[in-house]
């Protein structure tokens, strides 16, 4: 585990504390874990910014992303990335848009009206983290939630995409089959025509903050895949 770094990649309207039960988790096993900042400027500024992040570490890599990270994992550098896990991520295929996945089907009756401020940016309306973001999360862990929401560019959803890693390296998917903001059947599609390894488990859109054990246990098997034990 010691010769392993574990790089997680936060989504739209979160930053890196998203993370911060899996990190917690993780380093008590002593594995190195890193959370990158992504800027949500375009889909290039955080793949620059997540390919940052990896040249601070040593050695094998597992990458997780959750949600719009799912994107920019794909897209990273290659060298040294042993495993992908995508958490209730999209996976846009070559020539694909993100919104081309996320709007794939009918939204969740309870999935927030998106659209874009006069700057570009889309932010998360209020109450959308108690509706549908992180519904099984405690208030206080909404209030921070939605305290450090990060907007997300239409230039981080509207290009298409790049050969994905996916592809090439192994990857595991965790389904959240309760999730508000990308539908679970479109989860599932993504998983599948991915050949990854699939979990499923009846959490929201954000189980890193609600249901952490699940998605570390996801992590731990990417990391034994990669290090063979």
């Amino acid at each position: 585990m010691k010769d392993i770094s574990v790089v997680l990649a936060h989504g739209a309207w979160a930053d890196g504390s998203s993370w911060a039960r899996v990190i917690t988790a993780l380093k008590a096993e002593a594995v190195k874990v890193f959370a990158a900042p992504l800027p949500l400027t375009s889909l290039a500024d955080d793949v620059a910014a997540l390919n940052r992040s990896l040249d601070r570490t040593e050695g094998p890599i597992v990458l997780a992303g959750h949600a719009y990270a799912g994107a920019v994992i794909a897209l990273a550098r290659p060298e040294r990335v042993k495993a992908l896990v995508y958490v209730t991520a999209l996976a846009p295929d070559e020539g694909e848009k993100v919104a081309d996945v996320f709007y794939r089907l009918e939204p969740h009756p309870q999935a927030p009206k998106l659209g874009p401020d006069r700057d570009g940016l889309i932010w998360l309306p209020e109450g959308a983290f108690e509706t549908a973001f992180a519904p099984n999360a405690s208030a206080d862990e909404r209030a921070v939630l939605a305290a450090v929401q990060r907007p997300i560019s239409l230039s981080c959803i509207t290009v298409p995409v790049g050969r994905p890693l996916w592809k090439d390296i192994p990857s595991w998917f965790l389904i959240a089959e309760d999730d508000r903001m990308i539908v679970p059947d479109t989860q599932r599609y993504m998983a599948e025509r991915m050949k990854a390894k699939i979990t499923e488990h009846a959490v929201d859109h954000t189980p890193s903050v609600t249901a952490p054990t699940a998605v570390v246990a996801v992590i731990f098997d990417a990391i034994r895949s990669a290090t063979g034990t």
